[in-house]
């Protein structure tokens, strides 16, 4: 997609939505990292059900470490590899105790340090906490990216990479969240709702659905 279109790309988006932000449930950037990390292959609504008790019961890393790795499975168990997400999630809170003061760094190498901490964890901490031009590519972000031609890539980091290199850097802050949404809620994996879509005129998604109430009238007007 060409500059002029991806300015105007992120200009609908942003009017659409100004200020995104992730729907993940959290109170610090303490539980923003475990509801990150515990989000991987698995929903945002699945995740915040299971943090609602976790992070009542232990919301800052002293508290998790303390709470203990059988303690944490019980809490997640509902979500997707909680066996390895709750051992993760007590060996950070101990990392961050030993190494960072009991913070959250805002520093990629030390994020990703962290155990079960990748590169998406660390751009969605990045950005949703501390404010950094980040932008995490998860399977929505990816789809949409090579449905739409705005930066398509075989992998998540070329999709990253070239997002990176091509938005307007006015629009970086909020870009993870506004495609992420976007993604999400109308540009759906098994039939995206093109009429709904700001961006439609934009995209090249060979495929679209079709307005309903269009092919409606359409039909009508054949069998009158």
């Amino acid at each position: 997609m060409r500059s002029a279109a991806i300015e105007t790309f992120f200009a609908k988006l942003a009017e659409r939505d100004p200020t995104p932000t992730t729907e993940l449930a959290y109170q610090n950037p303490f539980t923003l990292l475990v509801a990150v990390v515990l989000s991987a292959q698995a929903t945002d609504v699945g995740v915040n059900r299971a943090t609602k008790t976790l992070f009542a019961a232990a919301a800052t890393p002293q508290k998790m470490r303390d709470l203990g790795e059988a303690a944490v499975k019980e809490h997640i168990r509902t979500i997707g590899l909680f066996n390895a997400k709750a051992k993760n999630i007590v060996a950070l809170s101990g990392l961050l105790l030993e190494r960072h003061g009991g913070e959250v760094p805002d520093d990629r190498a030390a994020l990703e340090a962290l155990p079960g901490v990748g590169r998406k964890t660390a751009n969605v901490v990045l950005n949703t906490v501390f404010g950094q031009p980040t932008i995490a590519v998860d399977t929505h972000i990816f789809r949409l990216c090579n449905r739409t031609e705005l930066t398509p890539g075989k992998t998540p980091r070329q999709v990253e990479d070239g997002l990176n290199r091509l938005v307007p850097a006015h629009y970086k802050r909020h870009a993870h969240h506004w495609l992420i949404l976007h993604g999400r809620y109308v540009c759906k994996a098994r039939k995206p709702d093109c009429p709904a879509c700001v961006v439609e005129n934009l995209c090249r998604y060979p495929s679209k659905t079709p307005d309903m109430a269009v092919t409606s009238k359409r039909g009508a007007a054949v069998h009158s």
